[in-house]
């Protein structure tokens, strides 16, 4: 009876060992976040874990007095109920990002599984009443914590195997020496940007870039070992920082000639602490480039133009409504597409593409400064950027089951927020969006949701909110906005809300798909 019981307790574990691992996972395998994100999830967690809880713990107390054996067998039933229906329910479970079983993911899950088991022979071994009840409820819980003394363990492994990789790819990176590398970072834009550079520069080049959000030393090292080959004249890497420190360390592996600073925000505040702490971090890309390379700054950002540069590199400026090196203007949109007049210097340049949104017209910018600083000429500029695709996830327009979509899921923050507003409110038909808010903001997270709240005033028709405690505070601006609350709708899921858009918005109508959390973050 002893073996089957302890066959039921695993099976029971198995779910909820998944699930804490997916959830360290989506945090970035970071102890502090996933703190973090027990404090902020604590209170739904215990939600949903009462009716369990309070089965067992009435079974527990009615079952007092019985003897052992009896006790052993009510507990085996308990526990392999408890893993039928959690096995059901995980079967219908729809995930925004499944947990991707990593060669890290392998590790953990083989450590993990050591620590529960010796935890339960242990209590097994002594074979009383109450160890047969702790041991159901280590099955359920326990998971949970054990990622703590999980990550102790396997961290100084994870830290050599990722020492081992950057090694390798540094030394790959270093036997080009005729490579010419663009880093960029900024705490929005990143991502877009990179794609324009490399649609603009490899009319001419033979260029390579970090695929995705590949912006990590781990993912740009898997780019460079996989991908960089001798033939590649340019190397254009997106650099992602979340603590100080980040960019300096990024700099000093890949060592680009160009430096890129998108725009500087409040992204990630929660994890630099303040926002003076953002601005030297992602002004380190200008700080530490050589000084015969270039740096390309967003002067309509305020904390990009107002800051000072302490290196005598080069900078070129790039704007739409400050004055600056390469300017944008005349900017309109004709059936799906912008038309703009590039003013450099002496210069004007007609440009037309199928991106969307002011943000769009300045990641276009960066890359003709780019572009021009590798001298490429104009007219093969003006057709990489008639010709570029749109950037997928940050205001592409999309078609499905006949609705119209405007998908900025990879894009939320302040500023690409109120741009895509800006967007909506000049489609045709009724205007919808989606959005569970924006994260990682800190002290000033209800604030900035609040103000995107008030913003979709005017810009938006219908306004569907993913999870009603993040998105309160977006509630409350639509409602200070003197929005029509009978038009807010709040779903607990993603596929509710699109269920929702398909039942209700008509073909002409338009969807604006605002942010895409992953699953630890949508509550």
């Amino acid at each position: 009876m002893k073996i089957l019981y302890y066959i039921c307790l695993i099976a029971a574990a198995l779910i909820p060992s998944k699930h804490a691992l997916h959830m360290f996972q989506q945090n970035r395998y970071e102890v502090k976040r996933y703190i973090t994100w027990i404090e902020d999830s604590i209170e739904g967690g215990a939600k949903r874990a009462m009716i369990p809880t309070v089965v067992i713990l009435a079974v527990a107390c009615a079952c007092i007095h019985l003897e052992t054996g009896a006790i052993l067998l009510i507990c085996t039933f308990i526990a392999a109920a408890l893993a039928i229906i959690l096995f059901l329910r995980e079967k219908k479970q729809e995930y925004v990002k499944p947990l991707v079983y990593t060669g890290r993911v392998k590790r953990q899950i083989v450590v993990l599984a050591i620590l529960y088991l010796v935890i339960q022979l242990i209590l097994l071994h002594a074979y009383r009443r109450l160890n047969l009840w702790l041991m159901l409820a280590i099955s359920y819980f326990g998971p949970w914590l054990l990622v703590f003394p999980m990550a102790w363990l396997t961290m100084p492994v994870e830290n050599a195997v990722k020492q081992w990789y950057i090694n390798d790819a540094k030394k790959k990176l270093e036997s080009c020496t005729s490579l010419t590398k663009i880093g960029i970072t900024g705490s929005y834009g990143k991502t877009s940007t990179k794609n324009v550079i490399q649609n603009v520069l490899s009319v001419r080049y033979n260029s390579l870039m970090t695929p995705a959000s590949f912006n990590t030393p781990m993912g740009i090292t898997i780019t460079i070992r996989n991908d960089l080959k001798p033939i590649h004249q340019v190397f254009v890497c997106e650099m992602g920082a979340d603590h100080v420190g980040d960019i300096t360390e990024l700099m000093n592996f890949v060592h680009p000639q160009i430096g890129i600073v998108t725009s500087i925000g409040p992204q990630h505040l929660s994890t630099f602490g303040s926002q003076e702490n953002i601005i030297r971090e992602k002004m380190q890309e200008i700080e530490l480039l050589p000084k015969d390379g270039l740096g390309i700054l967003n002067y309509d950002n305020d904390f990009i133009r107002n800051y000072k540069v302490q290196n005598p590199v080069k900078l070129v400026t790039c704007a739409i409504h400050h004055e600056a090196d390469y300017m944008a203007k005349d900017i309109h949109y004709e059936t799906g597409r912008t038309h703009f007049t590039l003013v450099h210097g002496e210069e004007q340049v007609s440009f037309e593409t199928k991106l969307l949104g002011e943000l769009n017209i300045l990641n276009i910018l960066f890359a003709i400064a780019c572009a021009r600083t590798l001298n490429v000429p104009w007219n093969l500029i003006q057709r990489a950027v008639k010709e570029m695709k749109q950037v997928e996830h940050r205001l592409e327009m999309k078609e499905y089951n006949g609705r119209h979509f405007l998908d900025d899921a990879f894009n939320a923050n302040p500023s690409g927020a109120a741009m895509a507003l800006e967007v909506l409110s000049e489609m045709p038909g009724r205007r919808f969006i989606i959005t569970p808010g924006m994260i990682e903001l800190g002290k000033e997270q209800d604030r900035i949701n609040r103000e995107f709240g008030a913003k979709m005033k005017d810009h938006a028709d219908e306004v569907i909110l993913v999870g009603a405690v993040q998105t309160a505070p977006i509630k409350e601006g639509l409602e200070l906005s003197g929005f029509d609350m009978e038009h807010v709708h709040v779903f607990d899921t993603e596929r509710e809300a699109l269920n929702f858009v398909y039942q209700n918005a008509g073909r002409n109508d338009v969807t604006l798909l605002e942010n895409d959390l992953p699953d630890a973050f949508n509550h």
